[in-house]
């Protein structure tokens, strides 16, 4: 819950400044693998915490990305709920701001918690807005430093900061069609077509063999030795799902590979976890 003890609580101006609003940003990691499938599904979420928390809804607005995502806003008399969710990571970023007491913050982080099956709950900020010094307050809202921090935002730049040793990506592919995973020719395709795509170099032949006699277990597997490393995968029947593993020593960019691999087996969703290698 909210502890006003965590460093990235603190309040830069102290009580001597009235405050027009309250903002909270919400981390929800390791959420429930189908979480952020349903646009309507997070929208229930979002406008249920919203109600929970004591807060009037005004509206809402959701909007479903392709090939996956989710984006919300909804709009309370206070001001506003708004989330972003990426299905491939099990991961939503959600911001409430609200300008009155009464919302109940606590509970509207436990409700989205809750709802979004997040086993990592963590709040990065929980700041004050919108500054109004008081009559005797003589220190202006500037004379207090505001300390701020950036991530990057893409995975080439911190790629090109960290320079490791290499990039491996797992590409899990859910509800492929199924003929297509069943389909050797097919996946040896997919292999020679996203190396185009990624400028990845083949040595040798694409493998594709079937293996597993255990119908748990029954499918293709295939490898591609490239010149900065390793494309493999295993193609499981009983699933109908694709797990691909790209290890490479020179960049590619792990969103691009996931994308084509899902519109190539007609896939409904994926997941994706980069690693970089040092």
């Amino acid at each position: 819950m909210l502890d006003k003890n965590m460093p990235f609580a603190q309040n830069v101006v102290q009580d001597r400044t009235l405050a027009l609003g309250r903002q909270i940003t919400v981390e929800y990691c390791e959420c429930g693998p189908e979480a952020f499938l349903d646009t309507s599904q997070v929208e229930a979420a979002m406008l249920e915490a919203a109600e929970k928390s004591g807060a009037t809804v005004v509206s809402s607005s959701f909007h479903r990305f392709a090939p996956q995502g989710v984006s919300g806003v909804v709009v309370i008399a206070e001001s506003h709920f708004t989330v972003h969710a990426w299905p491939e990571h099990n991961y939503a970023a959600v911001d409430i701001f609200t300008c009155s007491d009464s919302i109940d913050m606590d509970v509207a982080v436990e409700s989205l918690r809750s709802s979004f099956q997040s086993r990592n709950t963590i709040i990065s900020s929980d700041q004050k807005r919108g500054f109004i010094s008081r009559p005797a307050e003589k220190k202006r809202v500037s004379d207090h430093p505001v300390k701020t921090g950036a991530m990057p935002l893409s995975w080439e730049k911190e790629y090109t900061s960290q320079r490791p040793w290499g990039l491996s990506s797992s590409l899990d592919i859910y509800n492929c069609d199924p003929a297509l995973i069943r389909d050797a020719g097919h996946i040896k395709s997919f292999v020679h077509q996203l190396c185009d795509r990624i400028k990845m170099k083949r040595f040798g032949k694409c493998e594709v063999v079937h293996f597993g006699e255990d119908l748990t277990i029954e499918g293709f597997s295939m490898t591609q030795l490239i010149e900065t490393s390793l494309i493999s995968g295993h193609f499981a029947n009983l699933t109908n799902t694709a797990y691909i593993d790209l290890f490479s020593c020179r960049y590619y960019e792990p969103r691009q590979a996931a994308e084509f691999a899902l519109e190539f087996f007609k896939g409904e969703h994926y997941k994706l976890q980069v690693a970089f290698r040092q």
